[in-house]
């Protein structure tokens, strides 16, 4: 029986041309219909229809005939259900405090130990800090002033643009002048100008002798660690 199957089918791919033998290549996810011949074989194609005796089969690539009377049964495939690629979302990986800080103080030309020496006093390096008086995050913006400098204050980078960016503003106003970009920075322009210089207000004075003693630090550990870089570079002496 396998013997007179095997030779039909053979009759059948030299009769019915080379499409017939590709017919199982192109069959699989494209086949919506599968046909059975009554010489045992299926075919599974994308459509077939009755024309007079004979019965047309597309198969995709081509279409095959046969006769009505050699086909048996046609039955429809289930189409297997598609389900949508889901494509995994980018996680953002966290950004430290102190690269934001850098990034925003390169951005607008100013000492980025500065505009970390201001955000350690301010927040603590935090953008969950909020202050009595609503000022948030890293730089601690107030909300009026955040819509001045354009950026969203909840939002880390925005935050420390913000900041850099205010602060370059006081220090261009004050011609470089530290203290007084600082006291402007925590008690406003206005109060600066209304006493002509640092506000008689304990907070206000506390706050700068703050910021410039964390500057300090910072710069004498930036000197501590570029001596360690560069003696670590030199070579061993040798005797």
């Amino acid at each position: 029986m396998a013997e007179y199957r095997k030779a039909q089918f053979l009759k059948l791919t030299r009769y019915f041309s080379p499409l017939f033998a590709c017919l199982a290549l192109a069959s699989g996810s494209f086949a919506r219909e599968t046909v059975y011949l009554k010489n045992g074989f299926s075919l599974e194609v994308e459509s077939c229809r009755q024309q007079g005796e004979m019965t047309l089969l597309n198969t995709g690539s081509g279409t095959l005939e046969f006769s009505t009377d050699q086909i048996s049964r046609v039955e429809k495939l289930t189409e297997p259900a598609v389900l949508p690629l889901s494509l995994p979302a980018t996680v953002a990986l966290p950004v430290a405090p102190e690269e934001l800080l850098i990034s925003a103080a390169l951005s607008q030309g100013i000492d980025a130990a500065f505009v970390r020496s201001v955000a350690k006093v301010e927040s603590g390096l935090r953008q969950d800090a909020v202050s009595n008086k609503g000022a948030r995050g890293l730089m601690q913006l107030m909300p009026e002033t955040a819509q001045h400098l354009k950026v969203n204050a909840a939002q880390a980078n925005d935050n420390a643009l913000g900041g850099a960016k205010y602060l370059r503003e006081l220090l261009l106003q004050y011609h470089g002048d530290s203290v007084l970009a600082l006291a402007a920075y925590n008690a406003g322009p206005g109060a600066v100008a209304k006493f002509g210089g640092v506000p008689p207000y304990a907070e206000t004075q506390r706050y700068i002798v703050r910021v410039l003693k964390e500057y300090q630090r910072q710069l004498v550990q930036q000197k501590l660690s570029s001596a360690k870089l560069t003696a670590a570079k030199k070579p061993n002496a040798t005797n």
